[in-house]
């Protein structure tokens, strides 16, 4: 069964590491260091009904970084990565609605708690977010803190509890899937960010990947495919260009629906609901998805510093859906002096 992991210290943004010491001691080897630039892309394919597509080889998969298309990796381990799961809940604004559906919660992340090698931490936010459990493995403990919910006030700082939420995420063990429940309404309101742009690149550098449940009935636009749009210099497309407007449209789509924006960062689930039998369905599809994704990753060669737009699609396969993240950060490479 295809699953999300790590690979060696690599996570789903671009590690790079110093170059070589050029200060030695008389009689002792050089020292050098490896310049790794691994990203991660986890893909889930599924067919026109929505049913898993499995049985799928490397060669199956085409990965392009800002249109360039690139050689694939399929990491094939025959266990599922455990889990570390973030469920952060809106308290605020129009919340107080949903905290019926929320409060069942549990009996859905039984299925994931049951397995004894997962866990899991509930994270709630209004104006403020708030550590309710740290991780556990204990499902009641979890039943209980949600069903101790109660309405917050009238704001609601999805970012800031993204960001939170993926600060404690960077304190679990590498060998774990790190994941983020997101439930919450579609627009952030009162988040005390950095800066946006800040924000982009710390969700799009964190080993993380985040399912989002919205109950906001309004449905917003789709991220602005910038391929084919950018101004060209001769040939080639000028790179910092695009880094740039790649980054604008991030912040610009994060601030019209900040949980659809964040899913599609980090190659998790957005969905709607506007029901309790939505919802249930929701997180069922949530729970069977998580150790069904497909390992790929990919080695670009000199990228350039900032965003990249990535495509995931199969080679042969039009009518199959790929569900992987859509973008990532690089950092400038450190030179020797």
């Amino acid at each position: 069964m295809a699953r999300a992991g790590t690979i060696g210290l690599c996570l789903f943004g671009l590690n790079f590491a110093a170059a070589p010491q050029d200060s030695q001691l008389p009689g002792q080897k050089p020292v050098f260091r490896t310049q790794s630039n691994i990203v991660l892309a986890p893909a889930l394919v599924t067919d026109r009904r929505g049913s898993v597509i499995y049985g799928l080889q490397a060669g199956d998969f085409v990965i392009e970084d800002d249109g360039v298309e690139q050689p694939v990796q399929l990491d094939e381990e025959p266990a599922s990565l455990p889990v570390s799961l973030v469920v952060a809940v809106q308290l605020g604004r129009t919340a107080a609605a949903e905290l019926p559906r929320i409060r069942t919660l549990a009996t859905m992340l039984e299925p994931i708690l049951s397995q004894g090698r997962n866990r899991a931490a509930i994270v709630t936010f209004d104006s403020e977010v708030n550590l309710v459990r740290g991780f556990t493995t204990n499902p009641d403990l979890i039943a209980a803190d949600l069903g101790r919910l109660r309405p917050g006030d009238q704001q609601a700082v999805i970012l800031d509890a993204v960001g939170y939420a993926i600060a404690l995420l960077k304190h679990e063990p590498k060998e774990r899937q790190r994941v983020i429940l997101l439930v919450s309404e579609t627009r952030d309101h009162g988040s005390h960010v950095r800066t946006l742009e800040e924000t982009v690149r710390d969700i799009t550098d964190s080993n993380t990947l985040v399912y989002t449940l919205a109950f906001s009935p309004t449905v917003s636009n789709l991220l602005d495919d910038a391929r084919g749009k950018l101004e060209r210099k001769g040939n080639a497309v000028d790179l910092g260009e695009l880094a740039t407007k790649l980054t604008i449209m991030a912040i610009q789509a994060m601030r019209k629906n900040a949980p659809k924006t964040i899913a599609a960062m980090t190659g998790g689930e957005y969905e709607l609901f506007k029901s309790h039998a939505g919802f249930e369905s929701r997180m069922v599809e949530f729970a069977n998805h998580l150790h069904n994704r497909y390992l790929l990753s990919f080695e670009p060669k000199d990228p350039h510093p900032g965003l990249h737009r990535v495509r995931v699609r199969l080679r042969q396969s039009a009518e199959a859906t790929v569900l992987a993240r859509d973008r990532y950060w690089a950092d400038s490479a450190k030179n020797s002096p």
